[in-house]
């Protein structure tokens, strides 16, 4: 157990032609709202992990998945990013480096406070929320499970190090863009 930042950041990548609708929308959605709006204009993550996620419950939300949540890391240097980065994963579809991706920075507390405030379920995870093992938490008290040392490390190469990085926080639906600072 470790403690957390006073005042945790959580981020949420996007590319950048997809910032005019985000804006214009005032939200960012989750996966599957996207798919019934008809996608984003530019994918970045994979396809295959995106799918996965339709399958995989959130334990502590019951009957919901972890695509019909907008997920977060809680580093700014999120190994997707990295992956996007080195642009030399077989299974990586995009390959227009990272230079027009942009980062939405979200304070924790203000997103749990919205989101308590106008009844919208959160949740987050201290692994990959994919992860079969992942364990789901809704309660704020549970932050101490986060490895915020390694979250915050920049080294990828502890496979510790890269699987705390993967911790996730996930609200659901959406997430207004006033929670947001680029």
């Amino acid at each position: 157990m470790s403690t957390p930042p006073a005042s945790p950041k959580i981020y949420h990548i996007t590319h950048v032609e997809n910032l005019a609708s985000i804006v214009a929308e005032g939200y960012v959605y989750s996966d599957a709202t996207m798919v019934v709006r008809g996608g984003p204009s530019v994918t970045i993550g994979m396809d295959h992990i995106k799918r996965d996620r339709f399958r995989c419950p959130v334990t502590c939300h019951s009957g919901d998945t972890v695509a019909d949540y907008v997920p977060f890391n809680f580093c700014p240097r999120s190994v997707m990013l990295y992956l996007i980065y080195m642009a030399n994963h077989p299974r990586l579809a995009y390959r227009g480096g990272e230079g027009p991706i942009v980062h939405l920075q979200a304070d924790l507390h203000t997103v749990v406070a919205w989101a308590d405030a106008n009844g919208v379920r959160w949740t987050f995870t201290a692994a990959n929320a994919r992860a079969a093992y992942a364990e789901f938490f809704a309660d704020r008290a549970d932050l101490v499970r986060i490895p915020w040392e390694a979250v915050a490390n920049s080294d990828f190469r502890s496979e510790a190090v890269k699987e705390a990085k993967q911790a996730e926080f996930l609200i659901r639906d959406r997430c207004p863009v006033t929670c947001h600072s680029l």
